[in-house]
Parts: structure tokens; sequence; C-alpha cells
């Protein structure tokens, strides 16, 4: 008998030029779209941007909803449960492209063929939601019924096999899953300080589309 864990479909929305122009098309409120493997949301990927102030330069991330870039943005957080084969399917695959990440690329020009519905498929290149549907298609539980390239973050939210189980602010529901362990960003704690300077971003500290 196969054990049932949970994965998490997370979609958000930041106050960014890129976000907002996205959001003219969708009509939608939330239109970044990561999967987490962990209720926490310590473990979350997806496709979005590397820089913080540079939207085009983008790929496979993993994100870090403690940094400050998301101090303000709203979510929607969906439980999907899958057999533990299915979840290590998932992870595994997803474990494996971290680790040729600089080989994948945000798919700039599929996102566009959503919009127009036209196909627009690149070998190694995704967008947010097309990272998404596609890992949970080879883990075989997809919940949108129609191909990853043409999924949209809030395709989510309305599929069955998902379970909305919060809805608001990312940083308080962030801040009270990780308890203890929670740390205020240091751009915010060092905020009150004259002399301090901002390091450079590293890959670690990656910003959503």
């Amino acid at each position: 008998m196969s054990i049932h864990k949970n994965i998490y479909i997370v979609l958000t929305a930041n106050e960014t030029l890129f976000s907002t122009v996205i959001g003219w098309f969708t009509r939608a409120q939330l239109n970044h779209a990561s999967l987490a493997f962990d209720g926490q949301l310590r473990e979350v990927y997806s496709f979005g941007r590397k820089k913080a102030h540079n939207p085009f330069i983008g790929g496979l991330i993993r994100e870090n909803f403690r940094d400050s870039f998301y101090r303000d943005s709203e979510c929607a957080i969906f439980q999907i449960k899958v057999t533990s084969e299915e979840y290590d399917r998932m992870y595994s695959l997803v474990q494996s492209m971290m680790s040729e990440q600089e080989r994948y690329k945000y798919h700039l020009l599929g996102l566009l063929g959503v919009l127009l519905n036209v196909r627009m498929e690149r070998e190694d290149a995704y967008f947010c939601s097309q990272f998404v549907a596609s890992v949970l298609e080879q883990g075989e539980c997809s919940p949108v019924a129609k191909p990853a390239c043409f999924v949209r973050p809030d395709d989510f939210s309305a599929a069955l096999l998902t379970r909305r189980i919060y809805k608001g602010k990312l940083v308080p529901f962030v801040r009270n899953a990780q308890g203890s362990s929670w740390r205020e960003p240091e751009e915010r704690r060092y905020a009150l300080l004259p002399s301090f300077r901002q390091l450079p971003l590293t890959q670690k500290r990656v910003k959503g589309m």
C-alpha cells in the first residue's frame, strides 16, 4: 500500500512591471507559479528571474520566500495529495534539473505562445507554469487537462485535484509555517543602518518572474 505525501503549488503576485504586463493579458491576479515539496515552503522551485532588477535574465531557480522581494506578495497555496512513488519521481526530476541548473533558460517566447494560443516549445526552456505542469505530468498526477506549454498559473486554481489551503499575504504564512527557524531577510534587518551596503545577490537569493 502506497504512503501518500503532499506537494504544493504556490501562486504569487509581485508588483513588478513584468508581472503587471502578464496580468493585462491573463486577467488573473496571481501570475507566477512555483512547486514546493514541503508545507513550510523551504524547497520551492520554479522558472523566474535570477537577478532582482532584470526580468529578462531568467531560468531554473530555487526560490527563497524569506527574501524582501516577496515582502508585499499576495499568494494562494494549493495542496495535491500524491503517492510516495509520484513524489519521489518528481523530486528526483527536479533535483536532476538543478544539478544542471545553468542549462535551463526562461522561455519568454513560450509565454507569448500561451497568450496567442500558439505552441512554441524550446528544448531546455520553460516559463513558470509550464515547468510546474511538466513536472506534474512526469509524476503522473497532472491536475490540468491541457499540454504543459499552454498551462497558465490560474489553471491550477481551477483544477479538481488541487485543494486551496491558504490565500493572502505570503510572508505571514511562511513565517508561521517555519516557526522558530524564520529569520528576517538581511535587507530588512539592516535597513536602519545608513552605512550598510547591500551585497550582490547570489544564485540562492533569486526572484520570481
